[in-house]
């Protein structure tokens, strides 16, 4: 795609990110990873405290659950580009632990340049959108996962599509867990159909 950023040089200026305060509590700016030319794109919320303290997305429970569903899916983790809409970690003290806190609207709009730069950076087919943060973020503030996931809205050059968040497959009550994990890897199947 001609003029599109160098993902490298956009993952450099995201390190020194201070567009909000988020950058003054958390360890590291977690930038998204996986091949420019991916095909599929999947955008979560932002970091949790393994990412945080790993620098990369996905790598905590919640991208445990992700690589499960993908292979389940039939799709490899490797031909995806895995990012977030915010890339600082926001939590809350509890003793020792670090507890997740969802982002504001003012977060969300801090850190959208840098997932807009990786959208077009990588340019893929479809990009997918875990969780109603990253959904909302760039489907409008009345988009819901809940009613509205699996539909296909057209942007620019992509598709667009929403899904759940695998880390609430983890939060689901224990006899909803398996349906829960069963919905999602229906909805990445049917995204790696679109794919080919």
């Amino acid at each position: 795609m001609t003029g599109a950023p160098d993902l490298a040089a956009l993952r450099d200026d995201a390190a020194g990110c201070t567009r909000c305060h988020l950058f003054e509590d958390a360890t590291q700016t977690v930038f998204g990873e996986g091949p420019v030319d991916a095909d599929l794109m999947l955008v979560g919320e932002q970091p949790g405290d393994q990412e945080d303290r790993q620098g990369a997305p996905f790598v905590g429970p919640a991208g445990g659950m992700l690589d499960d569903a993908l292979r389940d899916a039939g799709i490899a983790r490797g031909r995806t580009y895995v990012t977030n809409v915010v890339k600082h970690f926001k939590f809350t003290r509890r003793g020792k632990r670090r507890i997740h806190d969802k982002p504001n609207r003012e977060e969300v709009e801090a850190c959208m340049p840098w997932l807009e730069g990786e959208i077009a950076a990588v340019d893929p087919d479809v990009v997918v959108l875990m969780g109603a943060t990253a959904a909302q973020a760039l489907l409008g503030s009345s988009f819901r996962v809940t009613k509205q996931r699996g539909e296909v809205f057209e942007r620019d050059r992509y598709r667009l599509t929403a899904t759940v968040h695998p880390s609430s497959i983890l939060r689901a009550p224990r006899d909803r867990r398996q349906a829960a994990y069963d919905d999602f890897v229906a909805d990445l199947a049917g995204i790696g159909t679109i794919l080919g």
